[in-house]
């Protein structure tokens, strides 16, 4: 079983920073991508920022140039940092994590529970 723990959202003001930390834990082999989503209320649920392995790193337009994604392979994290902040990044933002897990190295997509992040003055 895979789990993974985000933490780091809350309240912060227009032009702000945060960061998003996730961990994956459990019997994970290899994670191929690990990325960041976000849900605002009424919207679906949409790509921010997403690592491959070997490097690659996509963006939503509309943060490139304000959030970095990284990850450490060998901690199995992934981070987002989020600058200049601003109210329409208000949402939900989730943790995935695709990879190979368990004895057979089945391939396999998990979510994190979600943390929330409010971009207000």
């Amino acid at each position: 079983q895979v789990q993974l723990v985000e933490s780091g959202g809350g309240l912060v003001q227009p032009g702000g920073s945060l960061k998003l930390s996730c961990a994956v834990s459990g019997t994970i082999l290899s994670i191929y991508t690990m990325g960041w989503y976000r849900q605002a209320p009424g919207k679906q649920r949409e790509m921010v920022a997403v690592s491959m392995v070997g490097g690659n790193t996509h963006y939503l337009d509309s943060v490139k140039g304000r959030f970095t994604i990284s990850r450490i392979d060998a901690k199995n994290t992934s981070d987002l940092q989020m600058n200049s902040l601003k109210p329409e990044d208000t949402a939900v933002y989730y943790c995935n994590a695709e990879g190979a897990y368990g004895d057979e190295a089945v391939l396999g997509s998990w979510w994190g529970q979600g943390t929330q992040v409010t971009v207000s003055s």
